[in-house]
C-alpha cells in the first residue's frame, strides 16, 4: 500500500517593518537596526567596544568642533533605503557643517553620514560586516573606517571603492572628509 502523502505547512515570510515602526521597537538590552525591512536585533556591545567608540568619538569630536566643520553623533539611526526600509546605526557618524538639516530630526535622519564609524565586536561576522560598509556606501557616505580592536587594525573604505587596511602604528586620516583630522590606530586600541 502506497504511503500517505505528507503535507509540509508553508511559512509566511515575515513581515516587514517600516523606519517608523522601528522607532517603537525596544527589545531590553539590546541593539535593533533595519536591512531591507527586517529587523536584526543584536547584543550591547561589550566594554572594550565601549571605549574604543568613545575615545574616537572624543578625539574626532574635539577636531569637528575647533574646526567648525559639522557635528560628531554616536549611535544615531540614519534610514538609507526605503520600500523596504534599511536603518542603521553606526557607532560613530559625522555630518558636515552644510549637511546637518536645521532643525535636527528628532527621529532618524533620512540621509547617510559623510564618516561611518563602526567598532567591530566579538560576535560580528564578517559577512555582515561587510554589508553594513556597502549599505553606508551605496547610500552616500564617503568614508567609513571599522576598527577591529582584537587585531589592532583599522580597514578604510571610500565611496570611489579603494579600501586600506591600517595597523597600530599608521594613523586614520580624515581626507577631504575631515580636513586636518588625523588620529594614530594604536592610541584607539
Amino acid at each position: 500500500m502506497p504511503a500517505e502523502p505528507t503535507y509540509v505547512p508553508r511559512m509566511s515570510p515575515p513581515a516587514l517593518l517600516t523606519a517608523d515602526e522601528l522607532q517603537h521597537v525596544y527589545v531590553p538590552d539590546k541593539r535593533v537596526e533595519l536591512v531591507r525591512g527586517l529587523l536584526v536585533v543584536r547584543e550591547l556591545p561589550g566594554m572594550r567596544h565601549a571605549r574604543v567608540a568613545m575615545d574616537l568619538a572624543l578625539a574626532l569630536g574635539a577636531h569637528v568642533r575647533a574646526a567648525a566643520l559639522g557635528r560628531v553623533y554616536a549611535e544615531a539611526g540614519f534610514k538609507l533605503a526605503s520600500n523596504p526600509d534599511t536603518v542603521r546605526g553606526p557607532d560613530v557618524a559625522f555630518i558636515r557643517r552644510d549637511r546637518i538639516p536645521d532643525p535636527e530630526p528628532t527621529g532618524f535622519a533620512h540621509f547617510a553620514p559623510d564618516l561611518v564609524v563602526e567598532v567591530i565586536s566579538p560576535g560580528d561576522r564578517a559577512g555582515e560586516v561587510l554589508a553594513k560598509v556597502a549599505d553606508w556606501l551605496s547610500a552616500g557616505t564617503r568614508l567609513v573606517w571599522v576598527l577591529d580592536p582584537a587585531r589592532r587594525v583599522a580597514r578604510v573604505y571610500r565611496d570611489d571603492g579603494t579600501e586600506q587596511i591600517l595597523t597600530a602604528d599608521e594613523s586614520l586620516d580624515g581626507g577631504d572628509v575631515v580636513p586636518g583630522f588625523s588620529c594614530p590606530v594604536g592610541e584607539i586600541f
